[in-house]
C-alpha cells in the first residue's frame, strides 16, 4: 500500500485526496509565491500542474524563491524550466507542464482552459486583472495572493459567489510600495502561499470557502479579515451584468514595463515571434561580451546593458529603467 498521502488523507479523507489527484491547477508566476505554492501542491498530490513564468533565475531570487539553487542562477535557467525539474523530482506522479512565457490576454485563456483552479503568484495588478477575466469567463475559481516587506494578502475569487478581483481593486492597497522600495522577507511568502494553498485544497475537495479578504503582517503580528460579499459591483465589466471581460481584448502594441526590484525593462513584442538564438549569437558575438546561451535564452553584455533575449521573442534589458531606450536596444538587436 502506498502511504505517501496517508497523513493528509487522515485529515481530508480518501474522497478528498482523490479529488486533489484528479485536479488540474494553473500557477501563474514562478517567483517566491509560485515556488512555495507549486511545491505544496505537488507534495499534496495534485494530478496536473501547469506553471508559467517569463523570467529566469538570478542570484537575488535565492533568498526567498525556494525551488532554485545556485546552479540554476549560474546557468540562467528559465524559472519554469528549473521549477519543473525540481518539482518532478519531488513527485514523479504529478504531470507538470511548463511554459516560458509572459502571461497576457493572448495566451491566458488557453492556459486556463479545462483547469480546476487558477493560482495567482504574479507581481502586478494588470496581469491579475487579465487572469481574473479569464477565470470569470471560464467559470474557474481564482485565488489571489500578494506580499511585500512583511505584509501579505489573500482572497479567493469564486465565480457566482461574491465579488471578483476587479470589484475589489479600489479596496486593495496600491502597489506604490513594491519589493523594489520595501524589500520582502521569506516568512511572509510562506504564509501567503500557505493561505492560498489551504483555500485551494478546500475548493478542490468541496469544502465551503467564503469570499474573505485576509491580510497579515508577520513582523508586527497583525491580522485582519474582511467579508467583502457586499462589495460585489453589479456594473463590474468582468462579473457584472454585461460581462465584457475588458482585459482579454487589449490593443496589440509592443509592451514594455519596468521590473519590480530590478533596474531593468521587460519587453514583449505585439504578436508572438520566435527568435533564432543561434543566429543572433553568431551575429552579435564579436560586438558583445559575456555571452551565455541555452535552448531557452541568450544572455550577453551589449554596450553598458546586460541583455536577455528569449526564444519566444521577449527580452529583458538590464541596467536601465528607460523604456524608450530599452525598446531601441531591442529593435537594434532583433531587427
Amino acid at each position: 500500500m502506498n502511504s505517501r498521502y496517508m497523513k493528509q488523507e487522515l485529515f481530508i479523507g480518501k474522497k478528498g485526496q482523490k479529488k486533489i489527484e484528479e485536479s488540474t491547477v494553473v500557477v501563474f508566476g514562478m517567483g517566491a509565491l509560485g515556488s512555495a505554492i507549486s511545491e505544496m501542491l505537488v507534495r499534496a498530490g495534485v494530478g496536473k500542474l501547469i506553471i508559467a513564468d517569463r523570467d529566469y533565475v538570478e542570484w537575488s531570487n535565492l533568498q526567498r524563491q525556494q525551488l532554485y539553487t545556485e546552479d540554476d542562477a549560474k546557468q540562467k535557467l528559465p524559472k519554469a524550466v528549473a521549477a519543473k525539474q525540481r518539482l518532478q523530482s519531488i513527485n514523479s506522479q504529478t504531470i507538470i507542464k511548463e511554459h516560458v512565457m509572459d502571461i497576457y490576454f493572448q495566451n491566458v485563456e488557453e492556459l486556463a482552459e479545462g483547469s480546476s483552479i487558477l493560482m495567482d503568484a504574479t507581481d502586478n495588478f494588470e496581469t491579475r486583472l487579465v487572469i481574473n477575466d479569464a477565470a470569470m469567463k471560464q467559470n474557474i475559481p481564482f485565488v489571489f495572493g500578494a506580499c511585500v516587506g512583511s505584509y501579505g494578502m489573500t482572497y479567493p475569487v469564486l465565480p457566482g459567489k461574491g465579488p471578483c478581483f476587479h470589484c475589489l481593486v479600489d479596496y486593495i492597497p496600491s502597489q506604490n510600495v513594491t519589493c523594489d522600495t520595501a524589500g520582502v522577507i521569506s516568512p511572509i511568502v510562506q504564509w501567503v502561499a500557505s493561505m492560498q494553498v489551504a483555500q485551494t485544497m478546500k475548493i478542490l475537495t468541496g469544502e465551503d470557502v467564503t469570499p474573505t479578504l485576509r491580510s497579515f503582517d508577520i513582523w508586527k503580528m497583525e491580522h485582519a479579515e474582511m467579508n467583502v460579499e457586499k462589495l460585489k459591483n453589479p456594473e463590474c465589466p468582468c462579473c457584472g451584468i454585461e460581462r465584457l471581460h475588458p482585459f482579454l481584448t487589449m490593443d496589440k502594441q509592443t509592451k514594455a514595463d519596468i521590473l519590480c526590484g530590478r533596474d531593468a525593462v521587460h519587453i514583449r513584442p505585439p504578436v508572438p515571434r520566435t527568435l533564432d538564438l543561434k543566429y543572433l549569437a553568431e551575429q552579435w558575438e564579436k560586438q558583445t561580451k559575456k555571452m551565455l546561451a541555452n535552448t531557452h535564452l541568450l544572455s550577453f553584455q551589449y554596450e553598458s546593458y546586460r541583455v536577455i533575449l528569449f526564444k519566444d521573442g521577449r527580452a529583458i534589458i538590464h541596467d536601465t529603467a528607460d523604456i524608450t531606450m530599452a525598446k531601441t536596444i531591442y529593435t537594434r538587436l532583433t531587427g
